[in-house]
């Protein structure tokens, strides 16, 4: 057993979407995503400040976290934010920080 084993699997699920979501070009992906509304087909880096291979990487984290998806048309991948992933991850870190705001304060 690893130490990351010894805690429950929400703390566990909610680090590895921390994680994800840590590093600024995946955030500026979402970003993105989100300010273009809709599906976007074609090559993502020609608005993010990155290589293909790079911007491919990083969309790869993201679809695994189900935070968007890709939908393969052709030659050519559609991707687009994930409302059920994004929704869930919402969830769990207003729950996570709201026991945080609730508890008191003794030192």
């Amino acid at each position: 057993m690893n130490k990351a084993e010894r805690f429950d699997d929400s703390l566990q699920e909610l680090a590895r979407l921390s994680k994800v979501i840590s590093h600024p070009a995946r955030l500026a992906i979402l970003e993105y995503l989100a300010k273009t509304k809709t599906c976007i087909s074609g090559d993502i880096s020609d608005f993010i400040p990155l290589s293909r291979t790079t911007v491919s990487q990083h969309l790869r984290e993201l679809r695994e976290a189900k935070l968007i998806k890709g939908e393969i048309d052709g030659l050519r991948i559609n991707y687009c934010l994930n409302s059920r992933g994004i929704k869930r991850f919402n969830k769990m870190y207003k729950s996570f920080f709201s026991m945080l705001n609730k508890a008191e304060i003794s030192c």
